[in-house]
């Protein structure tokens, strides 16, 4: 098993095809050829399987890499995967523009994440785990949301270049502690490893990639598509807005489901540290990145309000995938992935 501390030090593999376009993408990664995809792209499920994990390869480029991809490096801004992959982002654009709600500001839309209901809330994941406390479904759940927090702040901090000011400089604060405060073993994303470690998962960066749903890696992929494009900016804002106004409510829920299935202190540390952390990032979006932007750019804020309602929007899917699994008794990652992907801690 991989050590938390050397969790970025790896590559992941290339994944699985999932469809025509995901098999395009790979082989070409693999070959260093050419994506060949059949025309497949023009009528993908925009939050299919084939689309989301194509795009989740293709903005990897810009993260990570893959291993058993001896190109891929210099593929980054490749001409031809990069006009693949605006043709795939149009219609996932397209889609979340249509099915996201429409909140009048992004005032409205922060402040709709601020209510907490009372008691048990049926469509929560965190609830859900805080009420059953079942280690199985934690453990899948941190599985899934690996893909994700081994890469945390990464994508928010393509905002940096693209704000000034007040703005950037309330960003550039939050970001400071995501990325450990100057300290590598407080690095968020190092604490999410050692949680991984502590539940008994491979903390190697993207290892779970092949079994995710789609709907997990769509959460991701709205990051990369708002971070990728200056245009999009102001929808960044409100996802990363978004995640800093629900954060700390739901970490504590896990941090309390944790500790109830008797985890150790590593895995309960990751989301004790948000409680405290993001309460105060909360304040600090609000009132200096996104306050300040709207100052700078007040023409930003419907793409603001966007960005929150986007984020809502791919998170109640993920949650209902989870919960209609688990509801079944089913595991909640892909077929064939359920035994040996999340392995039992020793």
């Amino acid at each position: 098993m991989t050590t938390p501390a050397d969790s970025r030090l790896t590559r992941p593999r290339l994944p699985e095809p999932r469809g025509p376009v995901s098999a395009g993408v790979v082989e070409a990664l693999r070959s260093g050829g050419s994506p060949v995809t059949g025309g497949a792209e023009a009528t993908a499920d925009p939050y299919g399987d084939d689309l989301q994990l194509a795009l989740y390869v293709l903005y990897e480029l810009h993260y990570q890499g893959f291993a058993g991809a001896p190109a891929d490096d210099s593929r980054e801004w490749d001409p031809e995967l990069l006009a693949l992959r605006a043709t795939l982002e149009q219609p996932f654009l397209a889609a979340l523009r249509a099915d996201a709600e429409r909140p009048e500001s992004a005032e409205a839309a922060l402040d709709a994440l601020l209510v907490e209901p009372a008691g048990h809330q049926p469509g929560s994941v965190s609830h859900h785990l805080r009420r059953t406390h079942r280690l199985p479904e934690l453990r899948e759940y941190a599985a899934l949301r690996s893909l994700y927090h081994l890469k945390e702040a990464d994508p928010h901090a393509w905002m940096i270049p693209r704000l000034h000011g007040r703005a950037k400089a309330g960003l550039v604060a939050v970001e400071y502690d995501e990325f450990g405060a100057g300290r590598a073993e407080d690095v968020h994303a190092r604490l999410y490893a050692e949680l991984m470690a502590d539940l008994g998962l491979e903390p190697a960066y993207g290892h779970y990639l092949d079994a995710a749903p789609a709907a997990a890696l769509t959460t991701v992929n709205l990051m990369s598509l708002f971070g990728l494009h200056r245009a999009l900016r102001g929808a960044l804002v409100g996802h990363f807005a978004a995640v800093e106004v629900t954060s700390p409510p739901g970490s504590r829920r896990l941090a309390d489901a944790l500790r109830k299935a008797g985890a150790g202190p590593a895995a309960v540390r990751f989301y004790e540290e948000h409680v405290e952390a993001d309460a105060v990032h909360e304040q600090v979006v609000r009132r200096d990145v996104v306050a300040g932007l709207l100052a700078d750019e007040p023409e930003l804020d419907a793409d603001i309000a966007f960005g929150a309602a986007a984020t809502s929007l791919v998170e109640d899917r993920l949650g209902a995938v989870l919960l209609d699994a688990w509801a079944h008794g089913r595991s909640a990652l892909l077929p064939g992935h359920h035994a040996d992907a999340v392995a039992e801690p020793a």
